[in-house]
């Protein structure tokens, strides 16, 4: 199964109106990179075991470990959780850049170093959640 498959199962196996939702933010990433390589992360280890909620990823970037080894990994991420989604910005050095800049204008979510949780689309202002996003892309493109 190809990845553009997987993720619309994914998005499709979602209760409304999450599902709704992550079109919704499915959409806008693709709006945003075009052009990008799509991840799907089932959650699951190299032994099938569920390690983390399943996740779509956008974008390309190489994340390299104090050993020297490298890793592509995706730039922004896109995963539904127990009480809502979460959007991932990876790669940014500052993990208090996101709550400084977007926490206070974004609505009823909860900002981390590189996560924005919210329980739905309707309590946050889609505009910033973009902007944190444009942004993130911008931090972390080669």
């Amino acid at each position: 199964m190809n990845v553009k498959t997987q993720i619309g199962e994914y998005l499709a196996a979602q209760p409304e109106p999450k599902r709704a939702d992550m079109q919704t933010l499915h959409g806008m990433m693709l709006k945003l990179m075009p052009d990008c390589r799509l991840w799907f992360l089932d959650g699951k280890d190299e032994s099938g075991k569920t390690v983390s909620n399943p996740n779509v990823g956008y974008g390309l970037r190489t994340i390299t470990y104090a050993d020297g080894r490298t890793r592509e990994f995706y730039q922004i991420g896109l995963s539904a959780n127990t009480s809502g989604i979460s959007v991932y910005i990876m790669g940014l050095d500052d993990k208090t850049y996101l709550a400084r800049t977007y926490g206070g204008d974004i609505g009823k979510a909860s900002v981390t170093g590189y996560c924005i949780k919210f329980s739905a689309l309707r309590n946050i202002d889609l505009a910033v959640l973009e902007a944190a996003i444009r942004d993130g892309i911008a931090q972390t493109s080669a």
